[in-house]
């Protein structure tokens, strides 16, 4: 999923950096995409700036944008695009559009720029427009959906287990599963068959010149770190300064989506390790460090494999509960505290002591879901397996996926069988989509390097990632973050400051280049 932001002050110290000269051959420059018009802006709607203050609303403006839902074809129709852009504060000094895209695939862009002080140094948002846009079949932007209705919805993903362990759970997945894939093939349209990354990064290059530049500026996040290492290999001519936080292994995501599923359980297990770690090492400001934290956690675990907790007050945890919100505190280090309080709660019940009542669960008790029924708004979209089961190969055997699961659990115990039962599972039963995905080459060829983020504890896009798209990308310079969590831009004063210099004078950190998160979990 997209990264969790951070409240973090900005420091303006940070090692010196070269401007470095990109490597390799300039491709020649190719024509503007034909019939690309400009964004046509409009005042947004008063819900759409909920929480920015009345004196700063003058920045924001709104549009939809459309582009063709196959770029081969415009005669199939278009999608419209929803954009928001806040307005560079120093328009004098100001450098172009900075777009941004916060991962999923399906997270919602629409109205980051309304958060984009929590993000990025003043400097940034003097010199550059920040835009937002939810991608084509997310949220607002002709969002893609396979069921006619909520309840529909809810009738079929409502019998998906996250973690199925009996053969029960297991059959009643995998049906689910294929009646899903059924309902998409026969409700999502068109669009269904053109939702890959490069379809995106399309897009992406329609609306940079709908906004007026010359070149892309581009932030991406988690799977938005796919997107531009798509769009700077597509259009190396057209980049100019392209930020990805958060990577993926794009040449292993495209190429073989079981074993990049398999890596990424991996992923979260090293920070799981990670946060174990950091819990035992200081036992004063960690709830759960008392004792073995790591044996305590495998135990809870594993009791839950043979059924709920019940806590005092009647509240049941199930084991997708239980590794669920393990997974999404993990992105957040500041959930850290509280996730070791309730898993100490979860200890203490399995291990009564007279007088000592454990506390009430906040994380490990959310219900679960796939993430496409929100409880406030209903059901919003299906794009997330539309996005993946069409960039990622996956065979299409769900008779397989039991066998990879118990594989999977073999060697990642707490995360292997969620993340074969997620989108090993259900791209399994998908439609067969549009073939056409950029699966390489990697190795771009635009003037300026990409800057790359990678976090050490990074439980859903993995640091050895990072590592890999810098190589993959070439003229690429990766930042090694010494951090827990998901992605690092907010939460770190020498990775904004370094992202300030590199957006701003084209500046990136010498090879080698470290930082440190503001603050450390249980600091």
């Amino acid at each position: 999923m997209g990264a969790h932001s951070g409240r973090s002050s900005r420091v303006l110290a940070v090692a010196a950096a070269a401007l470095v000269a990109g490597t390799g051959v300039v491709a020649p420059v190719a024509a503007e995409p034909a019939g690309a018009k400009p964004v046509s802006w409009k005042k947004c709607a008063p819900a759409d700036l909920e929480g920015v203050p009345v004196t700063q609303r003058y920045l924001f403006r709104c549009a939809t944008y459309p582009v063709p839902i196959d770029h081969d074809d415009p005669s199939k129709g278009t999608v419209d695009l929803a954009m928001m852009r806040r307005e560079a504060t120093n328009p004098d000094e100001r450098i172009g559009s900075l777009f941004l895209n916060p991962g999923g695939p399906g997270g919602s862009g629409y109205n980051r720029p309304t958060t984009a002080a929590d993000r990025f140094d003043p400097e940034v948002l003097e010199r550059f427009d920040i835009i937002g846009f939810d991608p084509r079949g997310v949220n607002r932007s002709d969002p893609l959906r396979c069921f006619k209705s909520a309840k529909q919805a809810e009738d079929v993903l409502g019998r998906i287990s996250s973690v199925p362990v009996t053969e029960e759970q297991i059959d009643t997945t995998l049906d689910a599963y294929q009646e899903y894939g059924e309902s998409c093939e026969k409700n999502a349209g068109e669009l269904l068959r053109h939702m890959s990354t490069k379809d995106v990064a399309r897009d992406l290059d329609l609306m940079r010149q709908g906004v007026g530049d010359d070149k892309l500026n581009y932030v991406g996040f988690s799977y938005g770190t796919l997107l531009g290492a798509t769009y700077v290999n597509l259009f190396p001519e057209r980049s100019r300064a392209i930020v990805l936080d958060g990577n993926v292994d794009p040449a292993l995501r495209t190429a073989d989506g079981v074993q990049y599923d398999r890596e990424r359980a991996q992923g979260f297990e090293l920070a799981l390790d990670g946060f174990l770690q950091r819990c035992a090492e200081n036992p004063t400001k960690c709830a759960f460090a008392e004792g073995d934290p790591r044996a305590k956690f495998d135990e809870i675990r594993d009791r839950l494999r043979e059924g709920p907790i019940t806590m005092p007050d009647g509240t049941e945890i199930t084991l997708d509960q239980f590794t669920d919100s393990t997974g999404s505190a993990l992105y957040d280090p500041e959930k850290y505290r509280q996730l070791a309080t309730d898993l100490q709660a979860l200890h203490r019940q399995l291990h009564p002591k007279p007088g000592l009542v454990p506390e009430l669960l906040t994380l490990l008790n959310v219900p679960t879901s796939l993430g496409r029924l929100d409880a406030d708004s209903g059901y919003v979209d299906d794009s997330y397996f539309a996005v993946n089961c069409t960039d990622k190969p996956i065979p299409h055997d769900p008779e397989r996926v039991a066998d990879i699961a118990a594989e999977w659990e073999a060697e990642s115990p707490t995360f292997g069988r969620s993340q074969a039962f997620s989108d090993v599972a259900g791209c399994s039963t998908w439609p067969k989509t549009n073939p056409d995905v950029h699966r390489g080459p990697w190795a771009h060829q635009a003037e300026n390097p990409v800057l790359l983020f990678g976090n050490r504890f990074d439980p859903a896009t993995q640091y050895e990632f990072s590592r890999r798209m810098e190589q993959q990308l070439g003229n690429a310079r990766l930042v090694t973050v010494d951090a827990h969590g998901h992605c690092i831009l907010g939460r770190s004063s020498c990775a904004d400051t370094i992202t300030t210099n590199y957006l701003v004078d084209l500046q990136v950190p010498q090879p080698g280049q470290t930082c440190q998160p503001d603050q450390q979990p249980f600091n």
